[in-house]
This record gives structure tokens, C-alpha cells and sequence, in this order.
């Protein structure tokens, strides 16, 4: 998770003391979808106009379907999942041939802290099979934070996965750290084929930058610290990556779809525009948007608005930080930030943004509630 483990606790102290509601602004409303059980992730599988997932920390996958929750869960991982703090259930992801093949993935820290990436298949539209779970990937973890743990599906059809730096503080793992260390997977956005292959639990793209190169094939893009929350422009195919700072800079980097194949986002060497070490960081890449960690604790990276229903926000990136709970706005572009403002909205404890098959765009407080961003 994006938190650090003690600030977490006075946020939840202070939330459970005085909650802090939800409320609309800038001609936008965050309309409720329902409450869950500490949710962090919100998806729908591609051409799925009727369902939304919701995924719980603990390890359960919740239904909404035609807006109304229903009672058993996709998918029940809690006897698998180790939680809570930045540990857990973090994310699901389905392939754009799901409605055919009924493969998805789940990305979770098991019961000794290490990080899985794991397949299953549907037994029903609502009820996965958890008899068919296969192991995809296996990342041993040395720390309890930085987990990253977001997996989604690119505009190429392939499985994209993000790792923190392996937790602990300052990258201080490994003679060099492993954010810009190429021979470890943490630290980094990977990109792979996540079907079998032969034996080989998944294929790795040939054009993948560093295939035939000194690196772990997988890696798509490197020098990332903790990227809880990243997405991909669905008009567009652009990257723009959330990565929660050490202790002076959030960072938000917007990486045009052309470039960002062996993209460096310069952690430890760089923390938001500031030098970190002497370190060489290659071609690194500066955000678009920092501000001060202190303003806030955590970025939550969100999402570029193609809902056609929020007239007036087209094109502008959503996003937040995990504890002031205001939802923000900005144009980007690899000149830098514009427009950059508030939309009015806030709840307590903003873990996540979502967007479903239809690109309507979801608000995550891991509290409880769901919510959708809705024209008022």
C-alpha cells in the first residue's frame, strides 16, 4: 500500500473519530456504488457493461452487478493473503479475451510476505473456480512495504505489473539499491505474456528492452520507489505512473505511449526533481507533477478522463493523495502540468481510482465506500 505503516494508524485513529464524508464540487458528485471491507481496488473486464469488481485488502473480489452487490464473492483468498498495512489483495486484472478464455489474475503478498501474481479462471460470470489458481510470477519481498502490487492489462493486449524498490527506506537493498539495479524485478514496471508457455509459467515479449541485453527481461521500465497506483491513457495508450516519495516528494509522471518501452523514473537517484545519491540514473526521466510529502503522505495515481458524461474534464488526469482525500486535476504532457486545481471532491482515506468497460471513473476510501464520479 502507498501508506507508511504509522501514519496509517493515526489516519485510521483520526477517521474512525471523525469520518470525513464525501462531497461534491466543481460540477462533479461522488455518487456511493457501496460499501466493502477495507477496498483498494476498483475494474470491470473489457466489454462487461453490467459488473464491477471491487477488490478487498484482506483477499476477497466483490461483485456489483447492475448495481447491486452481491452477497458471495468472485474469488475468496483470505486463507492465502497475508495483510494488512502494505501488505495484502491488491489488484485483479482481465485480459481483453476474458470473455472468451475466462482467464484472470490477482496480484497479492501470501502469508510469508512474498508478492504472487496467480491465474484463475471463471466457474461463472459472478463466481470464479478457485480450484484452477496457477502461479505466474513469484517475488520474494525483504520488507513489509513498497509492494506495489498493481497489475493491469496494457494497450498491446499484455500484462503489465509494478514492484516497489523492496521496502524498508532510501533503497538501501542490494550494493546499489534495486531501482536502478537492471538484474532484479523490484523497483520496476514489468510487462510479460502471462499464459503458459511450454513450461514456463509465462512468455516475455520479444521486444521487451532489455531481451538480449544485460537485465531481467521482463522489465518494461525502471527506477520506480513504490508505484501503488499507475494507469494507461484508454484513448491514448500514454503511461502515467503515481510513485509515493521517501520522505520529501510525491511524484506523478506522464510517459507518452512511444516512450516509455525502457523508460527510468530516476529513483534513488533522483526524488521528484532533487538529487537523492551521486548515483547514475541514465536518462532519467523528471515528473510532471511533486509536491511535498508533508503535505500530504501518499500519491494516489488515478486516471485521464474519457467519460464522455463529465463534460468539460475530457483529457484531464485524476488523482489524489491517500491522506488529505481531495480529488485533483491537471492537463499533462512531457512539457509538464497544466490547469492544475481541485475538483471539489474529497472522502476519507482515498486508496484507489477505478475505471470500468464503459471509462466511467471510480473513487476508492478505503473506509469502506465506492464511489462513482458523476455529472451533477
Amino acid at each position: 500500500m502507498p501508506f507508511r505503516l504509522a501514519i496509517l494508524l493515526a489516519v485510521l485513529a483520526a477517521a474512525l473519530a471523525l469520518p470525513v464524508p464525501a462531497v461534491a464540487g466543481g460540477g462533479l458528485a461522488l455518487q456511493r456504488v457501496g460499501g466493502f471491507d477495507q477496498p483498494v481496488h476498483v475494474t470491470s473486464p473489457p466489454g462487461d457493461e453490467r459488473r464491477l469488481f471491487v477488490t478487498e485488502q484482506e483477499g476477497r473480489i466483490r461483485v456489483v452487478r447492475d448495481g447491486r452487490t452481491l452477497p458471495r464473492a468472485f474469488l475468496d483468498l483470505r486463507d492465502r493473503v497475508g495483510c494488512c498495512g502494505e501488505r495484502g489483495l491488491f489488484s485483479v486484472a482481465f485480459p481483453p479475451d476474458y470473455a472468451a478464455s475466462g482467464r484472470f489474475y490477482v496480484s497479492y503478498t501470501d502469508r510469508s510476505g512474498n508478492s504472487r501474481i496467480e491465474e484463475f479462471r471463471r466457474a461463472t460470470a459472478d463466481r470464479a473456480n478457485p480450484l484452477t489458481r496457477r502461479l505466474v510470477l513469484f517475488q520474494r519481498q525483504p520488507e513489509a512495504n513498497h509492494n506495489g502490487g498493481l497489475i493491469a492489462f496494457g494497450p498491446d493486449g499484455l500484462l503489465y505489473a509494478g514492484f516497489g524498490d523492496g521496502g524498508g527506506a532510501f533503497d538501501q537493498h542490494g550494493r546499489r539499491g534495486n531501482g536502478q539495479n537492471l538484474d532484479t524485478l523490484l523497483g520496476k514496471l514489468l510487462r510479460i505474456d502471462p499464459r503458459r508457455s511450454g513450461r514456463r509459467r509465462y512468455r516475455v515479449p520479444r521486444d521487451n528492452p532489455f531481451v538480449g541485453r544485460r537485465g531481467r527481461d521482463e522489465i518494461w521500465a525502471y527506477g520506480l520507489r513504490n508505484p501503488w497506483r499507475w494507469s494507461f491513457d484508454r484513448r491514448t495508450g500514454d503511461l502515467i505512473v503515481g510513485d509515493v516519495g521517501q520522505n520529501r516528494f510525491e511524484e506523478v509522471t506522464f510517459v507518452p505511449r512511444a516512450r516509455a518501452r525502457g523508460a527510468n523514473f530516476g529513483w534513488r537517484a533522483w526524488e521528484g526533481r532533487r538529487r537523492n545519491t551521486r548515483e547514475r540514473a541514465p536518462r532519467a526521466l523528471f515528473p510532471q507533477i511533486t509536491y511535498a510529502t508533508g503535505s500530504g503522505c501518499a500519491v494516489t495515481g488515478g486516471y485521464v478522463v474519457r467519460d464522455p458524461r463529465l463534460t468539460g474534464w475530457q483529457g484531464r488526469y485524476l488523482y489524489a493523495d491517500y491522506c488529505r482525500g481531495d480529488v485533483l486535476s491537471a492537463r499533462l504532457s512531457v512539457r509538464g502540468a497544466t490547469l492544475r486545481r481541485s475538483t471539489g471532491l474529497r472522502t476519507s482515506e482515498l486508496a484507489s481510482f477505478g475505471e470500468d468497460a464503459l471509462g466511467r471513473i471510480y473513487v476508492v476510501s478505503r473506509s469502506g465506500p465506492v464511489y462513482r464520479i458523476v455529472s451533477r
